[in-house]
């Protein structure tokens, strides 16, 4: 069976982004909790935007669609936003890969022209590099059968091993190259490659490897490591460092530390990240206790909505059951419908028949819909006097498949 350290790298190298660093250098948009709330919530809009931007761009360039990339890295750019430099370098990247060198040149200069400090020029140059084919003593010929020596040494002699990797990651290589050497060095227990990752998830100066270099903490939840990552989180005013940390604490399991946090966080932002990471964490007892405690809505939604992760069926049938406010109730009906299970689908159908408000009772038969519930939804039919239900309930096992629901629609057209 895979390692469920390694599983949780490749889990998080497919949904983390790999490619939202933000620039000291860029435009900033002012920290949302400098700002009165209407501005604030702006400023978020204003960030989120920029960061699905960035993304779509990002994924566009890692499926091979070069010049979908373009357009869109080109889109953020235009924003002028704290991720415009990083979205420069990656265009001048994409270029490159779509076979348009000297476009990408033109791109590198003008990164270098407006943002003379960002934090990637020194990726630029080693793409510019590359791209002039500017001959390096240093270069590696091999990247794949350079990193499986340095791999090797790194099982026989570490010590011999850790100061090229060192060298490959601080030098002008691809930023494919970094990323590979970062991971070997992250499996090394020696004390010269941990300090040089310590050096590395503190130092913003490189933003892609130092989120992947957090999230390589995460491998080893020893104190030393929690220790950092609980410092990195505090100290920086990165939002996208501080959730690349979440993802190194669910690396390490590291349930405590997150839901230390979520109880003090003051960013709704930051506390929402951290109360879905509890979810994936299988935090039931945390999300319970922040379901029950909290007194504004939208963190209680979020706690039952988290319950979805760790398959909570239990905590959000009692919820159903006891839930007075018609947003929460709605968000933990729809969940239980999505968590599946002869526990939740009993909890669904004591729902529907204990539920007076017809509404209540068209989200309880949208839930059923999404468990798949046919033979129970058959049962309420025919049970049910009132017609706008019926329908409703009928409406809903036209679009599925079972025994029991092509029965009932036999008798349907025989009467």
């Amino acid at each position: 069976m895979m390692n469920r350290k390694l599983f949780l790298i490749l889990f998080l190298n497919i949904v983390v982004s790999f490619g939202l660093a933000s620039a000291a250098t860029a435009q900033q948009v002012p920290s949302a909790s400098l700002l009165d709330p209407q501005t604030a919530e702006k400023a978020n809009a204003h960030n989120a935007h920029e960061d699905e931007l960035y993304q779509s761009a990002k994924d566009a360039l890692d499926n091979g669609e070069y010049d979908n990339a373009i357009r869109q890295f080109d889109e953020v750019i235009k924003i002028h936003g704290r991720k415009a430099d990083g979205a420069m370098y990656w265009k001048a990247y994409s270029l490159n890969k779509a076979g348009n060198k000297a476009q990408a040149l033109t791109a590198i200069g003008e990164l270098r022209k407006n943002y003379p400090k960002s934090n990637w020029l020194r990726d630029a140059g080693a793409l510019e590099q590359e791209i002039r084919g500017v001959s390096n003593p240093d270069n590696i010929s091999d990247e794949e059968l350079k990193l499986l020596a340095i791999q090797s040494l790194m099982n026989s002699d570490p010590e011999k091993a850790v100061p090229l990797l060192e060298k490959i990651i601080n030098g002008n290589y691809s930023p494919k190259l970094k990323e590979r050497a970062l991971f070997v060095l992250a499996q090394s227990n020696s004390d010269k490659a941990q300090q040089i990752l310590m050096t590395l998830v503190k130092a913003n100066n490189q933003p892609d490897l130092q989120k992947r270099a957090i999230r390589n903490m995460g491998m080893n939840s020893n104190p030393r490591n929690r220790a950092v990552l609980k410092e990195i989180y505090n100290s920086s005013a990165d939002v996208s460092v501080k959730k690349t940390v979440f993802q190194a604490w669910l690396m390490c399991g590291c349930k405590d530390d997150v839901a230390s946090l979520a109880k003090t966080e003051k960013n709704p932002e930051l506390r929402r990240e951290a109360i879905r990471y509890l979810g994936m964490m299988g935090g039931r007892a945390e999300l319970l206790d922040f379901y029950k405690n909290s007194p504004d809505v939208e963190t209680r939604k979020e706690a039952v909505g988290a319950m979805l992760m760790c398959g909570c069926a239990r905590e959000l049938a009692e919820i159903v059951q006891t839930e007075k406010d018609p947003e929460v109730l709605d968000k933990a009906i729809n969940t239980l419908g999505l968590v599946g299970g002869e526990e939740s689908l009993a909890a669904l159908t004591k729902a529907y028949n204990s539920q007076a408000d017809v509404a209540t009772k068209k989200k309880v038969i949208n839930a059923l819909f999404l468990h798949g519930a046919g033979k129970e939804m058959v049962a309420l039919a025919k049970k049910e006097t009132n017609p706008e239900l019926k329908r409703s309930l009928i409406s809903k096992m036209s679009l599925m498949s079972s025994p029991e629901i092509s029965d009932y629609m036999m008798e349907i057209l025989n009467k």
